[in-house]
């Protein structure tokens, strides 16, 4: 089975992941390579911020890697968070306080329709490859759900009733835009 490298410690994303390729692939973390260091993101873009993980990855450990980034990009505000969807309420902040934020910069707004876009860069075999994921629906005007991480519980992707966070995880895993994007990742993979 081949191993490589998922350039994250986030255990969410990395459990998702796992459940997504579905055992095809050894998936290790950063832990798992014993990589303690924090991987800047300062890209001004998805791509750039996955390319730089996966770059420093394959650059100071040696392994093929895949690094993602993920942003939540709401049309009413020109595509905002977007790549700051992480630290939208600031640098010291959780996925609460982004909530909450994002929230309150939408009340009174109509148009409330967003995409969450994940861009994965693989490097393999010394060649660099990008896969994207788009789901499109709607930030609803209060949280909903438990399930699923980030902004899940005011995501409600088009097409269902229910936030991704009412959802649920195998829901999710199924029509998220990580799982579209994975799913390229994957029938890459296979096909080499």
């Amino acid at each position: 089975m081949k191993k490589i490298v998922f350039a994250t410690n986030n255990k969410h994303k990395l459990e998702e992941i796992r459940k997504i390729t579905n055992g095809t692939l050894q998936i290790l973390s950063l832990l798992d390579i014993h990589c303690t260091e924090e991987i800047e993101e300062n890209g001004v873009t998805l791509e750039e911020n996955a390319l730089l993980k996966a770059r420093f990855v394959k650059e100071k450990y040696g392994y093929d890697c895949f690094a993602d980034d993920t942003g939540l990009e709401v049309e009413a505000l020109d595509g905002a968070p977007g790549v700051y969807s992480a630290r939208y309420a600031g640098e010291a902040c959780n996925p609460v306080d982004n909530m909450r934020k994002l929230l309150t910069v939408l009340q009174g707004v109509e148009n409330r329709n967003a995409r969450f876009r994940t861009v994965i860069a693989l490097l393999i075999d010394g060649e660099e490859h990008l896969f994207e994921g788009i789901v499109k629906g709607k930030i609803i005007e209060e949280k909903r759900g438990k399930a699923g991480f980030g902004y899940d519980p005011v995501f409600m992707p088009d097409e269902y009733k229910q936030t991704f966070a009412e959802l649920g995880n195998e829901v999710k895993n199924q029509i998220s835009h990580r799982a579209l994007a994975t799913r390229k990742l994957a029938v890459f993979l296979s096909d080499r």
